[in-house]
């Protein structure tokens, strides 16, 4: 769908009702607006993302995420859309790990691995929202308990989720928690990009920064190597078409059905945030900065995205979108030489990423 959107005097945030789940509870959406007609709508149900809109070139405004337009597919969402994923985004071998001696069993939902979070997860339970209108910024601040044992994880986790829009259009996430008893943390965001509003994202020409990836087995689990990118597919440090790129022979592509990989950012040593990747579409000028703090990135290509769904803008198609998720990399609870997931008592997670949206 697009619009060509009014320029607001002022941002603001509104909460609006969106559904009611099978126990009773009632699902509000907030719609952030910023001055330059940006709007996103975030729910309090997953902390989920389900629409952004941006301009074109033209000043034409699409939403560039995938999505549904009633709560009820929500309930259902295999494929993650707009959700935050906790504890640990991305995929643990066979629902495994040890920790200081102890073995931990987790929900195998991804046979035979655990993906994203296990059975429940983040993106199926509810979160305290309160919306709140900063001088150049509105968003929205959510807030949850997981329990010890929530999906098999140990210690209670006390998360905070904060989504942010300012007047340069550009949607902050930050994550921040604490724990009574050491687990694995590893949040981010699986917000489906198309930045044409519609068709594939084959066309979309993609920069990531990073000189390796991770390769996985024939179950999407890293074999532990850090390989260099260079002469492959994954070498997208200089702006490729996705669509040339993912046609080119390699084992890996094959393994994934496209892009489903970890890639390893090249990253300052300060911790501070630094730009991940970079998307175009050539047709509508839109462009999307991710600007993270974390080691290593997702990129998926959509591959599982079969039309079985039926989206805001219709069928959900193969290809139809792609997934920029920063995160530590998948199965670090049992690859030592991985950036730690491990989160102790008295240690704080904290972790920023950004995307910028604009036009040219």
């Amino acid at each position: 769908m697009t619009s060509v959107e009014p320029v607001s005097a002022s941002a603001t945030v509104t909460e609006a009702p969106f559904g009611v789940l099978p126990d009773g509870a009632h699902v509000s959406v907030f719609t952030l607006t910023n001055r330059q007609g940006m709007r996103v709508k975030v729910l309090d149900f997953g902390a989920i993302i389900s629409e952004i809109h941006v301009p074109d070139h033209h000043g034409v405004f699409a939403d560039v995420v995938l999505g549904f337009e009633r709560l009820e597919p929500y309930l259902a969402n295999s494929a993650f859309l707009g959700a935050v994923i906790g504890r640990f985004g991305n995929r643990i071998a066979a629902g495994r790990f040890s920790l200081d001696g102890k073995d931990y069993q987790l929900a195998v939902n991804n046979a035979p691995n655990h993906l994203h979070g296990g059975n429940q997860g983040f993106h199926q339970v509810m979160w305290q929202a309160e919306p709140f209108t900063r001088d150049d910024t509105v968003g929205v601040t959510f807030k949850r308990s997981s329990p010890d044992g929530e999906d098999g994880y140990p210690g209670r986790l006390d998360v905070t989720l904060t989504y942010e829009l300012d007047d340069d259009n550009a949607l902050s996430l930050r994550y921040h928690a604490v724990t009574d008893q050491a687990t694995p943390v590893n949040l981010t965001n699986h917000s489906y990009f198309n930045l044409a509003g519609q068709g594939t994202i084959l066309g979309h020409e993609l920069t990531i920064h990073a000189d390796r990836y991770l390769p996985v087995d024939a179950g999407s689990i890293p074999t532990g190597e850090l390989a260099d990118v260079s002469g492959t597919p994954f070498d997208l440090r200089q702006s490729t078409i996705i669509g040339d790129s993912i046609a080119l022979p390699h084992e890996q592509i094959r393994i994934g059905r496209g892009y489903d990989h970890n890639f390893v950012l090249n990253q300052q040593a300060d911790h501070r945030l630094n730009l991940a990747a970079s998307v175009r579409d050539p047709v509508s000028g839109r462009v999307m900065q991710v600007y993270t703090q974390e080691p290593g990135m997702q990129f998926y290509s959509g591959n599982f995205l079969d039309g079985s769904q039926h989206g805001k803008q219709g069928p959900i198609c193969y290809r139809g979108a792609l997934c920029l998720e920063t995160q530590h990399f998948p199965d670090a609870p049992n690859q030592s030489h991985f950036p730690s997931t491990i989160l102790r008592p008295g240690q704080v997670y904290q972790t920023q990423t950004v995307y910028r949206f604009s036009a040219e």
